[in-house]
C-alpha cells in the first residue's frame, strides 16, 4: 500500500482577503461536504474534475469548510495534542439504520439462531471464521481446512499460525463471556495475553503495553512509515481515556451512536498501538466486545474479518486517511460500517442457504423408503434439534407403539450411523450424528 497524497497544507483562510470573489466562487461551487455522494480524500480528489473555474485546491479547501462545520469532537487526540473528529455524512444514518434493523433488539432471525440446539453450530462457526480470518490479517498462513480441524478437534497448533488462530478463537469466546463487564486496562490485558500466547519472539511482552525503549512503528517492508504511535510514557492516560470513552452510555452528551462508538474503540487502540504486537487483533476484539456490550447480540455470529481480509489494502487505507486529513473519522467509519453491511448480509444469505438445505433435506428425508415414518419422523426432528437426546421410552410414548419396536427402531438408525448411541446410568440415549446431514444424503 503506498501512502495517499497529503491535502493542500496552506491555510486558505489567509488567502481569503486577497480574492474574496474566488472564495465565494469555490464555497458555492462545491455544494456540500460530498462529491457525487462520496465523502472523497485528497488523494481521490484530485482525479475528479473541478467546477469550472476552480482549481483542486480551492474547490478542496471549501469542501473542507462545508465538513469542519458539521464536525464532532471525539476525546482521542494525536501525538500534537489536536482532537479527532467525524461527521454524519451520508450514507451513514442509513448504515446505522440497517445494523440497528439487523443485529439489536428483538430483530426476527430465522429459527437456526434462536434455536438453542442449533445456535450453538453457527457461534462456532462465526468465532472459528473470525479467528482464521483475523490472524490472516496479520499473517498467519494455514488454511481454512486445517485450522477448522485443529479447533473441532481439540488438538494442540503446530506452528505459530495456528497458535494465532487458536489463540483468537479463545479471546472471542472470552469476549462473549465479559460482554457485560466494564472496558478496563485489566480486561484490556487479559483479550492482548489471550491473542498473543505463544506467538511473540519476547514471550514477556505479552499482556503489557510496550516500553519506553521499545520504539514501535507501523511501517512496510520497504521502509515506508505510515504510522508512528504516541510515547509509550502517555499510554496509561490513554488507554483509560479509551476505556471512560468505551464505557460512555448512551445517556453521556453530546450522543454518539453504539456501532460508531465501537469503531471509534477499534480505531483508538490501533491508533495507540499500545503492545509490541498483536494490536490489530486486540483491536478487532474489542469492537467485538463494545457492540455486544451495546446489546447488538447478532454480533456473535457475525465475522468482520472475513469481509477485511477481501480487501486489505482499503483497511489500511481507511486509517491513513484519516490521519493524513486533520484526524478525520469518518473515513474510517464508513468503511467499517460498510464492512459491517456486507458481513450482515453474508450471515443472513449463509442462513437463508443452510435453511433452505435443511427443507430439502427434510423432504427427502419423508421420501426415504428404507426409513419408517416414525424413523423419519425422528430424523426431520433431529435435523433441527441436533444435541435433543432421544430415548426408547419417550419414542414408544410419542407413536404408541410396544417398547420392542420403539428399540428396533432406535437401533436400526444407529446401525445406519445416523443416531450415536450412549448410556446415563441404566438407560440408553441417542444423539443425532455429528455429519448427520452428509450421512443421510449418501443414504
Amino acid at each position: 500500500m503506498r501512502m495517499p497524497k497529503l491535502p493542500p497544507g496552506e491555510n486558505w483562510f489567509d488567502l481569503l482577503p486577497k480574492n474574496p470573489e474566488k472564495y465565494v466562487r469555490a464555497v458555492s461551487s462545491a455544494g456540500g461536504p460530498l462529491i457525487n455522494g462520496k465523502y472523497l480524500h485528497w488523494d481521490k480528489l484530485r482525479y475528479y474534475a473541478p467546477p469550472d473555474r476552480v482549481d483542486h485546491t480551492d474547490w478542496w479547501h471549501a469542501i473542507k469548510m462545508h465538513r469542519q462545520s458539521q464536525y464532532q469532537r471525539v476525546p482521542l487526540e494525536d501525538t500534537g495534542g489536536e482532537k479527532f473528529v467525524f461527521m454524519l455524512a451520508d450514507p451513514i444514518p442509513k448504515l446505522l439504520h440497517t445494523i440497528d434493523l439487523g443485529t439489536g433488539g428483538h430483530v426476527q432471525m430465522s429459527e437456526q439462531i434462536t434455536n438453542p440446539d442449533t445456535r450453538d453450530s453457527y457461534y462456532v462457526r462465526s468465532l472459528i471464521d473470525e479467528a482464521i480470518t483475523s490472524s490472516q490479517i496479520e499473517g498467519a498462513s494455514t488454511t481454512r481446512r486445517v485450522a477448522k480441524e485443529m479447533i473441532r478437534a481439540g488438538r494442540k497448533p503446530k506452528d505459530r499460525s495456528e497458535q494465532m488462530i487458536l489463540n483468537n478463537y479463545l479471546a472471542m469466546k472470552r469476549i462473549a463471556k465479559h460482554k457485560n463487564k466494564s472496558l478496563s486496562q485489566d480486561l484490556i490485558f487479559e483479550i492482548h495475553e489471550l491473542v498473543t500466547k505463544d506467538t511473540l519472539e519476547d514471550a514477556t511482552a505479552t499482556g503489557r503495553f510496550r516500553r519506553v525503549d521499545e520504539n514501535i512503528r507501523v511501517e512496510d517492508q520497504y521502509g515506508t512509515i505510515f504510522h508512528e504511535p504516541p510515547s509509550a510514557a502517555t499510554l496509561d492516560h490513554r488507554i483509560q481515556e479509551l476505556c471512560d470513552f468505551a464505557n460512555s452510555s448512551g445517556d453521556s452528551e453530546p450522543f454518539i451512536h453504539p456501532a460508531i462508538r465501537a469503531i471509534i474503540v477499534h480505531f483508538w487502540l490501533a491508533y495507540d498501538h499500545p503492545f509490541v504486537d498483536g494490536n490489530g487483533r486486540t483491536a478487532r476484539a474489542l469492537f467485538y466486545w463494545s457492540m455486544l456490550h451495546n446489546g447488538y447480540w447478532l454480533f456473535e455470529f457475525v465475522s468482520i474479518s472475513q469481509m477485511i481480509r477481501k480487501a486489505p489494502v482499503k483497511y489500511g487505507r481507511a486509517f491513513c486517511y484519516t490521519e493524513t486529513d486533520e484526524n478525520d473519522l469518518t473515513y474510517f467509519i464508513l468503511y467499517h460500517l460498510e464492512i459491517i453491511r456486507r458481513s450482515i448480509a453474508e450471515l443472513h444469505n449463509y442462513i437463508e442457504v443452510k435453511t433452505a438445505q435443511l427443507r430439502a433435506l427434510e423432504a427427502e428425508v419423508k421420501g426415504l423408503v428404507v426409513l419408517n415414518h416414525r424413523q423419519r419422523a425422528l430424523i426431520s426432528h433431529a435435523l433441527r434439534h441436533p444435541e435433543q437426546r432421544y430415548i426408547i421410552e419417550s419414542h414408544r410414548v410419542s407413536h404408541n407403539v410396544v417398547y420392542e419396536t420403539a428399540r428396533t427402531d432406535l437401533l436400526d438408525l444407529r446401525d445406519r450411523g445416523l443416531l450415536v448411541g450412549g448410556k446415563s446410568g441404566k438407560t440408553w440415549f441417542f444423539t443425532a450424528a455429528k455429519d448427520i446431514e452428509d450421512r443421510l444424503m449418501n443414504l
